[in-house]
């Protein structure tokens, strides 16, 4: 019988230019599991740490960025991962992070790109992700009055 799991954080980062774009990062070829794959940042919760601690670190790790603001949202990716036989829950955040600042990529992946919306969508393979990129534009990119009730103060963290 499958173990359930809920040690994995994913997240979305996106900029506020002109129109909003939502970064997407391309895992390196020489990762055992999907290699190649378009996703957003995504990572494991170390022992004794929060979800939105781990997300925040996450985007650290993966992007080099420090977020301007952080959002828990009203998402739970829900997948099986045939490796260890697991049903996983994955509680999904929000990112904004300054359009004047560069990616810098850890090692985990090889390529990313800023996308408009539907772009981003088209490149994602994982419905949960696509998913998690239509509601946060919606309920937090633009501006929806749900933002301020998703927002985590920065001086929480």
């Amino acid at each position: 019988m499958p173990k359930i799991n809920s040690d994995i954080v994913e997240v979305v980062l996106f900029r506020r230019k002109n129109e909003p774009e939502f970064l997407i990062l391309q895992r390196s070829d020489d990762e055992t599991i999907y290699p190649g794959l378009w996703q957003i940042v995504s990572g494991g919760i170390e022992p004794g740490e929060k979800a939105y601690e781990a997300a925040l670190r996450e985007v650290r790790e993966e992007t080099g960025f420090s977020p301007l603001g952080l959002y828990n949202t009203p998402l739970t990716n829900t997948f099986y991962f045939f490796t260890n036989d697991s049903v996983n829950l994955s509680p999904v955040f929000a990112a904004e992070v300054d359009p004047n600042e560069d990616v810098r990529l850890s090692e985990e992946h090889k390529d990313f790109r800023w996308l408009t919306m539907e772009d981003a969508i088209s490149l994602l393979v994982w419905p949960g992700q696509k998913n998690a990129v239509r509601i946060i534009d919606e309920y937090i990119v633009r501006r929806n009055p749900s933002e301020g009730f998703m927002k985590i103060p920065l001086d929480h963290l």
